[in-house]
């Protein structure tokens, strides 16, 4: 197997991962020339700069993404991992933006996600120009600067740049990941000032989260106060209360998790507004309030709103309550719906708009990204799972996912295949201590280089 070549490498990469590390490539606020803010455009550089160096010829595409590309040929295959990383928050034993080992374990943010993979896929790409490999396409390695804030850089570039005909992203687990379900994100305002009892409602921080916080400050009499306290008892949720001048503070705790999977997590929001709908009347909640209890709620599939749905390819609708803001009259909810990869997103969102019409509020589409289908027998797909049994001996299962890859953005024609394996426990992606175990890394490593020299050569 021509992937055991990267072994050769492995100190060099673990140097320049520990220079990517400690770029602290948050977003930041944008500047001429720098969407993301200089910390990623600083790491993009250090990408570019490094594949220019080893003789690659190399293209920034106004800071947004960019790419290393070796060989010849009309067609381009491509590798796309982003050096972009989400905040290293508290809770971390070493200082998140130097490498740090521990045994087998080496910590740092990016290091799982996904500096660890854009460095491997750079060496892979020297890999194979040192033993002059002469293929039938051309190769490049994408990295984009902006994919955990909306992968709207892969937008930007493949708006100037030529879409692969064929290719994958190492930003995910293994075996291939050929489905992704479609996501529209969509917005349910109030068309009038709300006049309810809520005066004031504050919700999550991303549409893309269940929220694990909420708080609502409520107008009303004592007697009501002490029929939520009483309600709280066995409603679900944990809620703790605070008198106002006039009313109450309510705040309401529950527990995190992604919108590809909110029934690992407990709605926060949804509890808090459930508890006021057991209290109060649909006047006094008002029509937005009322709408997401009824037709939201702690529901997962849509079902209220009439969009359940399902197939055997990628599994059921779910929905999210991700974010919800009422104050001075003004009332607006974000959610987040994953839909089957064999359905359309358009009749989902209409039968969305339809109902909060209805009720009095509009809808607004803010985002439909088109679910990623490849099929079994697809020449991809059929090369990668050569790959990856090459080297590992075993299968590569085909798996869908309610997640968002950069596979997407390559227009049908790539997936997303590792850097993980499915036996890992947990790696910590977003969270404090994110780490990689150095011979899982270098087992990807090696399972990368064999698809990259495949889809250069085959």
């Amino acid at each position: 197997m021509f992937g055991s070549k990267i072994l050769n490498y492995r100190e060099e990469i673990l140097k320049d991962l520990a220079r990517l590390v400690a770029v602290p490539s948050v977003k930041g606020t944008a500047m001429e020339g720098m969407p993301y803010g200089k910390e990623s455009a600083r790491a993009l550089n250090l990408m570019l700069d490094t594949a220019a160096r080893m003789g690659f010829a190399v293209k920034n595409v106004d800071h947004y993404a960019g790419h290393a590309q070796y060989g010849t040929g009309d067609e381009l295959a491509a590798v796309a991992a982003h050096v972009d990383v989400v905040p290293a928050g508290e809770g971390w034993e070493t200082d998140p933006f130097v490498l740090t080992r521990k045994g087998n374990l080496y910590f740092g943010r990016g290091t799982a996600d996904d500096k660890g993979a854009a460095v491997v896929a750079l060496y892979c790409l020297k890999a194979l120009k040192d033993a002059g490999i002469r293929g039938k396409r051309r190769l490049r390695v994408i990295f984009g600067a902006g994919e955990e804030t909306g992968m709207d850089d892969l937008e930007h570039y493949f708006a100037q740049e030529e879409i692969p005909a064929m290719g994958f992203t190492p930003d995910a687990e293994y075996g291939i990941c050929n489905r992704e379900k479609g996501i529209e994100r969509i917005s349910i305002r109030s068309r009038d000032a709300e006049s309810g009892i809520v005066r004031q409602f504050s919700a999550g921080v991303a549409l893309n989260a269940v929220p694990d916080r909420a708080e609502a400050v409520v107008d009303c009499s004592g007697t009501k106060a002490g029929a939520l306290r009483k309600a709280a008892e066995t409603a679900e949720g944990t809620f703790a209360f605070e008198q106002t001048l006039g009313g109450v503070r309510i705040r309401s705790n529950g527990k995190a998790a992604h919108a590809m999977r909110p029934q690992e997590g407990f709605n926060a929001a949804s509890a808090l507004i459930r508890l006021l709908a057991s209290v109060f009347s649909p006047a006094e909640l008002g029509p937005f309030f009322t709408f997401l209890d009824r037709f939201i709620g702690f529901s997962h599939d849509g079902s209220a709103l009439g969009i359940a749905c399902s197939d055997g390819e990628s599994g059921p609708l779910t929905l999210n309550l991700g974010l919800v803001q009422s104050s001075g009259g003004f009332a607006e909810a974000g959610i987040d719906l994953r839909y089957p990869v064999t359905r359309k997103g358009g009749p989902i969102f209409e039968a969305v708009r339809r109902e909060a019409e209805e009720a009095g509020l509009s809808a607004e589409l803010l985002s439909d990204d088109k679910p990623l289908y490849l099929p079994a027998d697809s020449p991809l797909i059929r090369m990668l799972q050569d790959s990856y049994a090459g080297v590992t001996g075993k299968p590569a299962q085909l798996y869908a996912t309610g997640g968002g890859t950069y596979a997407r953005a390559m227009r049908g024609n790539a997936v997303a295949f590792g850097p993980f394996f499915p036996d890992e426990p947990d790696r910590r992606l977003h969270n404090a201590n994110e780490h990689i175990d150095i011979d899982r890394f270098l087992l990807h490593a090696q399972i990368c280089l064999e698809a990259m020299y495949r889809m250069l050569t085959a």
